[in-house]
């Protein structure tokens, strides 16, 4: 499974809204609640990065990787291919494999050919597919 980012981001901020409201309530002054705030966001982007990568390489396996080079060329032929940009902005928040999977749809591959070439499930394309489009429509 691919790393959430704002699943992990809405934890994080969670997290950090209930420890400030203990720091304020035990008299920290704001200027050293601001400071450590900095701090640890940096900290969630690094371990953020970390675990992106992480997850994406346990995804994929080494025939995959192989492959990927050619598919990176495709994104971003893709993308620089896209003329609207409330479409690029969409699909720039989505992650790499799902972009991948996206190429190989408009390459003509079928969700059983995307998956079998990915090493998942039918169903994880279309679910990836169908929040891509989602998104796009919410956005347009």
């Amino acid at each position: 499974m691919a790393y959430n980012h704002r699943k992990a981001e809405i934890e994080w901020l969670n997290w950090k809204e209930k420890e400030e409201k203990q720091m304020r309530e035990l008299g920290v002054d704001e200027d050293t609640i601001q400071r450590l705030h900095t701090y640890d966001w940096q900290q969630f982007n690094k371990e953020r990065q970390f675990l992106q990568r992480w997850k994406d390489e346990t995804c994929l396996n080494d025939s995959v990787r192989e492959n990927q080079i050619q598919d990176v060329f495709s994104v971003e032929k893709l993308f620089d291919e896209i003329e609207n940009e409330r479409l690029l902005t969409v699909l720039c928040t989505a992650d790499r494999l799902t972009l991948e999977i996206l190429v190989l749809r408009l390459r003509g591959y079928s969700s059983k050919e995307i998956a079998e070439r990915m090493h998942t499930t039918v169903n994880a394309v279309d679910l990836r597919l169908y929040k891509l489009r989602k998104k796009i429509k919410k956005f347009l």
